[in-house]
C-alpha cells in the first residue's frame, strides 16, 4: 500500500483540486508509458504504425494514395468489404546494424492495419491497384447507384 503524504485541507472541498490532480496524475502516466526507453531493445510503439492517406473522390471514381515506402508488393494486402477498404501489411527492419550507437532511429517498422470507411459504395471486382515510388495506388470504380444523377425539375 502506498503513503500518502498528509496535506491540510481548507474547510471547503474544492472538486477542482482533485480534478487537476487527476489530470497531472493522468499525464505523468502517458508520458512514461508512451517514451521510448534508449536501453530496451524494443519500444512500446514499436511495431504500431499507420501510414498517411489520401483519398479524393470524382464523379465515376475514388482515388486512394498511401505511403508506404521501403515495402514490397508481396507485403502488401488490399481489400474491400462493403464500403470498408482495408489495407494491411508489414514493413520488415532490416537488423544488420549490431552496434548500438544509433544517434536517432524514426522509421518505424511491424505490422500496419488501415480500416476507412468510403465515401461512397465502390465495385469491389473493378479495384485497380499500383505501387511505385513507395506510394501505394488504388482506383476504386463507383457502383452505378453510387454515382451522382442529375434530376431535371420542371418549372410550372
Amino acid at each position: 500500500m502506498a503513503l500518502v503524504p498528509w496535506r491540510p485541507r481548507d474547510f471547503w472541498w474544492d472538486p477542482l483540486y482533485d480534478l487537476d490532480n487527476i489530470q497531472r496524475q493522468m499525464n505523468n502516466l502517458f508520458n512514461l508509458s508512451l517514451s521510448r526507453f534508449p536501453e530496451r531493445e524494443v519500444g512500446l510503439l514499436e511495431g504500431v504504425w499507420n501510414p498517411a492517406m489520401d483519398i479524393y473522390d470524382s464523379k465515376d471514381n475514388l482515388l486512394v494514395k498511401v505511403d508506404i515506402p521501403g515495402m514490397k508488393k508481396e507485403d502488401i494486402d488490399v481489400s474491400v468489404h462493403g464500403n470498408t477498404l482495408v489495407i494491411k501489411g508489414e514493413k520488415k527492419q532490416e537488423r544488420e546494424v549490431k552496434e548500438k550507437d544509433y544517434v536517432r532511429t524514426e522509421r518505424f517498422y511491424g505490422t500496419f492495419n488501415r480500416a476507412v470507411t468510403l465515401p461512397a459504395a465502390v465495385d469491389a471486382g473493378k479495384v485497380q491497384a499500383t505501387y511505385k515510388n513507395g506510394v501505394l495506388e488504388l482506383v476504386l470504380p463507383k457502383k452505378e447507384e453510387a454515382k451522382p444523377k442529375q434530376i431535371k425539375v420542371d418549372v410550372k
